[in-house]
């Protein structure tokens, strides 16, 4: 099953410009290390954003919970990368009550690193 309403997935710049790629973060550092690694860039955010969004809608559902917030979802596979590497990632989305958009919550890597 893929993520319900895939087409409407957000990515806000906040997550990935304060969190995701902020080596600087107390919890997103080894996140940031990561996903810098792999030839994205701060002040390229959009790229990284529009490769979760392209991996949301390609991959298949891996898990399920209901949360207080609203449906959380884990979808796991390849993220398109700007070295061509593609590490195999799980990427978390909630689709907050009353809304129809999948948010993202987080991505890290999955598996062993090429």
């Amino acid at each position: 099953m893929k993520l319900p309403n895939s087409h409407l997935a957000v990515v806000e710049q906040s997550k990935l410009a304060e969190y995701l790629l902020n080596p600087a973060h107390l919890y997103g550092a080894s996140k940031a290390q990561f996903f810098l690694g792999f030839g994205f860039k701060l002040e390229e955010w959009a790229i990284l954003a529009e490769a979760f969004r392209e991996h949301a809608q390609r991959h298949e559902i891996t898990g399920f919970e209901e949360t207080s917030f609203g449906p959380r979802y884990e979808v796991e596979g390849e993220l398109r990368t700007p070295d061509g590497r593609n590490p195999r990632i799980r990427t978390v989305w909630q689709v907050d009550k009353g809304q129809l958009a999948p948010r993202l919550i987080t991505a890290y890597p999955v598996g062993k690193i090429a």
